[in-house]
């Protein structure tokens, strides 16, 4: 299995990033059990970033579920949570009960706006996140509005891969230190984090305060997406003189104004006659023409299409498992190799706690308490 083989992790359950994290820890070898409420839904075989870990189904307002959560916890080396700020606290599982109870523990915790601040406390969704940050401010079209990037910048950027990051880094700490700490994820944090090389240019006054007037918003004609003469479209990105000089030549391109290729005003126009050039041909036509040069060109391709797309294929970027294709774990590694560890599962109470090493009688006594 993957890198991550014998670790624990306790999930409590939540939606979107949360769960995410957990699937990347799992996809790398990390054993994760996932406390849900007793009473709640149970993922189906389609909720793809719920694969790979086992549940248990507690309810969190008897004394003896919150000890058994944390019998759990005490055996982890890492807690997610994706609550409010106070709320696990107030489910009795806080990181000052738990850390007390287990030192070397790293507990994960992911909101919208962080643990502090004025915001720390009110509702949000991924754009909220992005929009403080200058993330969405900078995306879309010249001339109109913001458009949001699915919440790929915020929940799943700047939320999931920055608490994946931040556990694995606390866990090597508290190899080495023999002390565990909480790390606080904010997406308003991780998606202005991902913003860096931006507010760098802007200094340097290589970048436009501006929607699609940049080099790589859109705003430049090398650098953008074209409709093909079937309704498909491409994505162009021939940055280097090298790439834009190949651009020219597949294209056929002759015209002298293209010699401005950095030249912000001649953007907008050469923009126009680019357009129509790669309207002359299908995505397929296009395809034949450009893919795999050096023009740095792809088609742009559907979900339904991207599995099928022969270099997908041969690097096996998407699984099927239990008639569901979905994404492969990524990323690779040569010796200790990351796989889905299995389907997402509805909670099995007595043979998770059991495989954590609860005995008989234990789990006993929590059905017959009612907390599983």
């Amino acid at each position: 299995m993957g890198p991550l083989q014998g670790i624990r992790i306790v999930e409590f359950a939540g939606i979107g990033p949360g769960p995410f994290a957990a699937m990347l820890l799992s996809d790398m070898g990390a054993e994760i059990v996932r406390i849900d409420r007793k009473g709640g839904r149970s993922p189906v075989k389609a909720e793809i970033y719920m694969r790979g870990r086992r549940a248990v189904a507690l309810d969190m307002k008897r004394p003896e579920a919150v000890e058994a959560a944390l019998k759990l916890i005490d055996k982890a080396d890492a807690l997610l949570e994706g609550f409010r700020p106070g709320v696990m606290e107030r489910l009795g599982v806080g990181p000052d009960v738990c850390l007390k109870r287990n030192p070397k523990l790293v507990y994960g915790r992911m909101t919208g706006w962080g643990q502090t601040g004025p915001l720390a406390d009110a509702a949000g969704h991924d754009m909220n996140y992005i929009a403080i940050s200058g993330a969405l401010h900078a995306i879309g079209t010249n001339g109109k509005k913001p458009v949001p990037p699915l919440n790929l910048v915020g929940d799943f950027g700047g939320g999931a891969l920055y608490l994946a990051l931040g556990i694995v880094a606390a866990i090597l700490e508290a190899q080495r230190s023999g002390k565990g700490q909480v790390v606080d994820v904010a997406m308003s944090d991780g998606a202005a984090s991902l913003m860096t090389m931006f507010y760098g240019m802007t200094a340097m006054g290589i970048w436009k305060d501006e929607r699609g007037a940049n080099m790589l918003d859109g705003g430049a004609h090398f650098y953008d997406t074209y409709e093909t003469k079937d309704g498909k479209f491409v994505a162009i990105g021939s940055i280097e003189p090298q790439f834009y000089k190949e651009l020219m030549e597949k294209t056929g391109i002759t015209d002298p104004a293209f010699a401005a290729q950095m030249d912000r005003n001649a953007w907008p126009a050469l923009k126009e006659k680019l357009g129509a050039v790669i309207k002359t041909k299908t995505r397929d036509e296009w395809d034949a023409i450009m893919l795999g040069s050096d023009v740095c060109y792809a088609p742009i391709l559907s979900l339904a299409e991207a599995p099928k797309h022969p270099h997908n294929v041969a690097r096996r970027t998407f699984i099927e498992r239990d008639g569901v294709v979905q994404p492969a774990p990524a990323p690779r590694f040569s010796r200790t190799i990351a796989e889905v560890q299995g389907a997402p599962q509805a909670a099995d109470s007595p043979a998770t706690l059991k495989g954590w090493g609860f005995s008989d009688d234990e789990v006993s006594k929590l059905e017959v308490a009612g907390a599983i």
